[in-house]
């Protein structure tokens, strides 16, 4: 376990009555976030597959000189000792994304997927994909639709998009099942499809894969500006980064039976009714599991007021959090939810810099408040 060097150098930081700055106190570093953020996103970890991913943090967090340990289930997870022990705590963002796996190796060679959760069909068409085989190999290739050239198929462009019409097709001379299976793809197989970031000059960051790898970007630039500051947690604290939130059941792996407070950060959601938006973090304070904690979530406003960053409150209608999963196995903590607002999740996301710098900045005020 790491212990920092002690607390923020400001004399008004975490003292009782005295005035908090209005602004926030760490430097977040905006090259860094984007930078890590980068190398994670093309780092493939459809769920079931994330150990390339979990490296890549783990390698990170030891550069800060923060140990940490893989679970069982192959999630990651840090611990800190913290100033205190009276109210432990934790924060979980996820590594696994969307993705697919081969369902079928059809009689033309080409495959048939099946989705890993929530992939929505139409937004993957024409996608870049990569095979992992069951031998270590990586075979590329693209979703297509089945007969779907317009010169010859005129029903082509109205065709509904499912797992049904769309197809894999193998960048390798194959016509046959016989012929796919000789390249070692087997039912079973894992594919991840091309993630395509890019990051502009006015601050947005598109890419595929931004839920979740955008929260635990900022949580490892909350990590690292504390780290540079020598700041330590006020509390014991945990830090996983989950590994089967996409399917339900990521959430609860290796954290302390005795947590207070559980922090989830997680895309949060953008579109019609919503009250968030891509340059600013959001607190949801109600999804489909229901609402969640008042007083930790009222806690996290309090926090980004005190310190000039502005949280969106909203409610989101249709999600689901590694909040909900630790409730839901029993964990007995306050749970609150905070994130970078995403545009188009699930699809070809879109976010602003300003939003995961606000996002890090929250995740570090909140570590070392009392």
């Amino acid at each position: 376990m790491i212990r920092f060097l002690g607390r923020f150098g400001s004399p008004k930081a975490n003292v009782a009555g005295l005035n908090y700055p209005a602004m926030p106190r760490f430097d977040i570093s905006s090259d860094y976030l984007v930078q890590f953020l980068q190398d994670l996103v093309n780092t493939p970890s459809p769920t079931g597959d994330t150990d390339w991913a979990v490296s890549l943090i783990q390698a990170e967090l030891d550069s800060l000189g923060i140990h940490s340990v893989k679970t069982t289930k192959g999630a990651l997870i840090a611990y800190f000792d913290g100033l205190k022990n009276d109210k432990p705590r934790a924060l979980s963002a996820h590594v696994d994304t969307l993705g697919a796996m081969v369902a079928e190796i059809k009689e033309n060679g080409r495959l048939r997927l099946t989705a890993l959760n929530g992939v929505m069909w139409p937004s993957v068409e024409s996608e870049g994909v990569t095979v992992s085989t069951r031998k270590g190999t990586q075979i590329r290739g693209s979703i297509v639709l089945k007969n779907g050239a317009v010169h010859v198929n005129k029903e082509a462009r109205t065709s509904e998009r499912t797992a049904d019409t769309l197809e894999v097709r193998i960048d390798e001379r194959t016509n046959s099942a016989e012929e796919t299976r000789l390249l070692g793809i087997d039912v079973g197989d894992f594919v991840a499809f091309d993630p395509r970031f890019e990051a502009g000059p006015s601050g947005f960051v598109r890419s595929r894969f931004l839920d979740d790898k955008a929260a635990v970007a900022c949580v490892l630039a909350a990590l690292k500006a504390l780290h540079e500051a020598g700041v330590s947690p006020a509390q014991r604290t945990s830090v996983l980064f989950s590994t089967y939130e996409e399917v339900g059941h990521g959430g609860f792996e290796g954290l302390p039976e005795d947590l207070v407070e559980l922090v989830v950060i997680d895309m949060a959601c953008i579109g019609e009714g919503q009250n968030g938006d891509e340059f600013h973090c959001s607190v949801c304070t109600k999804d489909s599991g229901g609402p969640y904690s008042k007083d930790l979530s009222d806690k996290l406003r309090t926090l980004a007021d005190r310190n000039g960053i502005e949280l969106k409150p909203d409610v989101y209608p249709h999600y689901g959090s590694d909040g909900t999963v630790y409730w839901q196995s029993g964990g007995k903590a306050q749970v609150a939810l905070i994130g970078p607002g995403v545009d188009t999740s699930h699809g070809y996301e879109r976010t602003h810099v300003d939003a995961l710098r606000d996002t890090a900045a929250l995740i570090a005020e909140y570590l070392i408040e009392d």
